[in-house]
C-alpha cells in the first residue's frame, strides 16, 4: 500500500497514511481531544484506520493505554508502526472487526468515528474507502453496543458522527446501558448548521441529557478559531 507521511497536532506527530482512498481529516482529533482520559487508564478504538485518534490521544494523555481495533489489515499494521515511531508504547492496533473481536476488559473508556455513509448513497471505487464510510443504523447499533459492552461501570463512550446520525446513536446508546449526557455541536463557521456532532454517553450514568453550546471551527474568513486551533495544533483537550 502507497503511503504518504504527515504530521497531526502542529508536527507534535508523526502520522502516515494511505496516499488513496480514506484519508484522516480533522474528526478523528476532534474525537481524541473530546476523551476524558487520564493517565494508567485503559482506552478502546473502534476503527482505528490508521491510528489518527489513537496517535493524538496518546500524545494529550500520556501513560493510558489505547488499542486500536481495525478491520483493514493493512491499515492496522500502519496504525501499529505509526505508534512505534512516535514512541508510544502503550498504543497498539488489532486487526479485526470490533464486533467479532474480544479485548481483556473492562475499559476506562471508548470512542470511534463509526462508519455514516449510506449504502444507498454513490459508492466510493475504492475498497478502502468504501469500508471506512458506508454503514448503517444496524451496524451503528452494533459498534456502539460492543464498544459499551467492553466499559467499566460509569466508563465513557466517546463519538464523532454525522448530525443526521446524532438520533439513532442516542437510542442505541440508551440501549447498550449508555446513554448519551450530552451533545456537543461542531458548527463550521457561525451561523452555519453543524454537519457534525461529538456525543458522549456513561455507562449505567444517571446524569441528565445536556446540549452543550458546542465548538466553532473556523471563522469567516475561513481560518481556524482560537479554540479549535488549541485543539488542532496545539493538542488541547475539548471538553464536553
Amino acid at each position: 500500500m502507497l503511503t504518504t507521511e504527515g504530521t497531526l497536532l502542529g508536527g507534535r506527530v508523526h502520522y502516515r497514511q494511505p496516499a488513496q482512498g480514506f484519508r484522516s481529516g480533522i474528526e478523528p482529533v476532534l474525537l481524541a481531544a473530546a476523551v476524558p482520559a487520564q493517565p494508567g487508564e485503559r482506552v478502546l478504538e473502534a476503527g482505528t484506520g490508521a491510528g489518527p485518534a489513537l496517535l493524538c490521544l496518546s500524545a494529550r494523555v500520556p501513560g493510558c493505554a489505547v488499542t486500536g481495533a481495525e478491520i483493514d489489515p493493512e491499515l492496522a499494521v500502519i496504525a501499529a508502526e505509526n505508534a512505534t515511531a512516535n514512541g508510544f508504547s502503550n498504543a497498539r492496533a488489532t486487526p479485526g472487526d470490533i464486533v467479532n473481536t474480544t479485548f481483556p476488559e473492562p475499559f476506562d473508556h471508548a470512542m470511534a468515528n463509526p462508519p455514516y455513509h449510506s449504502p444507498a448513497s454513490s459508492p466510493s471505487k475504492d475498497p478502502v474507502r468504501r469500508l471506512a464510510k458506508v454503514g448503517s443504523e444496524s451496524l451503528i447499533e452494533t459498534w456502539i453496543a460492543r464498544m459499551a459492552a467492553g466499559l467499566r461501570r460509569h466508563g465513557t463512550l466517546t463519538l464523532i458522527v454525522a448530525a443526521g446520525m446524532a438520533p439513532g446513536c442516542i437510542a442505541a446508546m440508551a440501549a447498550a446501558r449508555c446513554r448519551c449526557t450530552v451533545l456537543f455541536p461542531l458548527w463550521p463557521k457561525p451561523g452555519v448548521a453543524a454537519k457534525l456532532v461529538l456525543l458522549r454517553g456513561v455507562k449505567d450514568g444517571r446524569a441528565p441529557f445536556a446540549v452543550h453550546a458546542g465548538l466553532v471551527l473556523h471563522a469567516p474568513d475561513g481560518r481556524y478559531t482560537a479554540d479549535a486551533s488549541a485543539i488542532l495544533r496545539d493538542g488541547a483537550a475539548l471538553v464536553l
